[in-house]
Order: structure tokens, then sequence, then C-alpha cells
């Protein structure tokens, strides 16, 4: 499908691009409270996952597992929450979030209200293992034989 000008992940990468496949791209997300919030994002512009064909939906779904794979190995998480909504932005994507009882929103969803404050000792903890992350990505999509 063609690329829409005015959606947001057609016109950009949507994070820092991590890996880049001819058909998807792992994005790290610029989220302060969230290191290793991930975006794994079809390339073309199509609204559902109904939209792709059976491969491609198993190709994008592959993706995602190893991306949810790579952020329980390095950075241990309570729970790897995985959502797709496409309702502000209408173009295929998940969100792939490491989540720990101490962030901000545990146990609601990173978009709901506030649960407590940030605890910027374990924000940085969280940071430091970032580099570890997107090695354990590309290795994980390499050994998954989803090469770039």
């Amino acid at each position: 499908m063609s690329q829409v000008s005015s959606c947001e992940l057609c016109a950009g990468d949507g994070g820092d691009v991590l890996w880049r496949h001819p058909q998807f791209r792992v994005v790290l997300v610029d989220e302060a409270d969230y290191p290793g919030f991930c975006r794994v994002i079809w390339n073309g512009h199509v609204k559902e996952m109904t939209d792709l064909a059976p491969a491609e939906r198993t190709l994008l779904a592959n993706a995602v597992w190893v991306v949810e794979a790579a952020q329980r190995e390095v950075m241990q998480p309570e729970k790897v929450n995985l959502a797709t909504l496409g309702n502000m932005t209408p173009h295929v994507h998940w969100h792939v979030i490491p989540r720990f009882l101490d962030d901000r929103h545990f146990p609601s969803p990173v978009w709901a209200e506030p649960r407590r404050a940030a605890d910027a000792a374990s924000i940085a903890t969280r940071r430091a293992l970032l580099p570890q992350l997107l090695e354990a990505i590309r290795r994980q999509l390499d050994a998954a034989g989803l090469t770039a």
C-alpha cells in the first residue's frame, strides 16, 4: 500500500530505528519513564492486521515475539505489555513495553493515570541496560531468520 503523508508512521520512523527489514522496522521509543519501550512497525500503510497477507502477519508477529524475548532476557521485567491500538495512528504497529512493579503506572496500562512518582534510580538502572537490549534484539532477529 502507498505511504500517506499525514500518517506519522509513514512520514517518520516512529522512534530510534534498531532494525530495518524491507517489510517492518523495530524502533526504540523515547519514553522517559519506560526505557526499553519498543515498537514493531509495518512499513506499508495498512490499518489492520487482517489487511496483511497471512505470511506478512506471521512475519510481523514473529518480530514482536523476538522483541519481547529480548526484553525478558535483558531487562527481566515483571510483565511485558503488548498492544496494538492504532486509534490515533491507523497504521499497523505493536507496542512492546517492559513493565516493572515500581513503574509509574503498574499494574495499570502506561496510558492510564500514574499511580506513583517515577523512581529515578530504577529508571537509570534500566536505561543502562539499553545497549544490551539492542544487541539482544539484533541477535535474536538474526537467529530467527528475520534478517534486515
